[in-house]
């Protein structure tokens, strides 16, 4: 089987003892949290959006009597000022979702680093 790695220990995987050029893998917030802040941004910024969108309708004339196309113009407003709605309730249940991903990484990377104290005689990597 050539060019094929057998791994017999997990160990195995961290490379020779000793060596000093071995990757470490790290996690960080900071991606997680610039996303929630972007969602965070977004749901702000479309917060003005209805009041801006009901103020350009304004003096519009709506009901009988009145051509067709402002008649679908108000069914267009109506979808819009849905979509806005749900835009920014799903930027601010993300915004949650991405810190609480956060949250749970850091949390697991203390756990993961925490159980190589019985391992290390009581070092913890860092």
């Amino acid at each position: 089987m050539s060019g094929v790695a057998v791994v017999r220990r997990l160990s195995d995987l961290a490379g020779p003892a000793g060596g000093g050029d071995r990757a470490e893998l790290r996690h960080s917030d900071g991606p997680w949290m610039r996303a929630a802040d972007g969602a965070e941004a977004l749901r702000t910024h479309l917060g003005p959006v209805p009041a801006e969108l009901a103020a350009a309708h304004e003096g519009l004339p709506v009901g009988a009597g009145v051509l067709a196309v402002l008649a679908e113009l108000g069914t267009v407003r109506t979808s819009w000022e849905r979509r806005f709605a749900a835009a920014e309730s799903e930027c601010a249940s993300l915004a949650g979702k991405l810190r609480a991903v956060a949250r749970a990484q850091g949390g697991t990377n203390e756990a993961v680093r925490s159980s190589f104290a019985p391992v290390t005689g009581g070092a913890v990597p860092r």
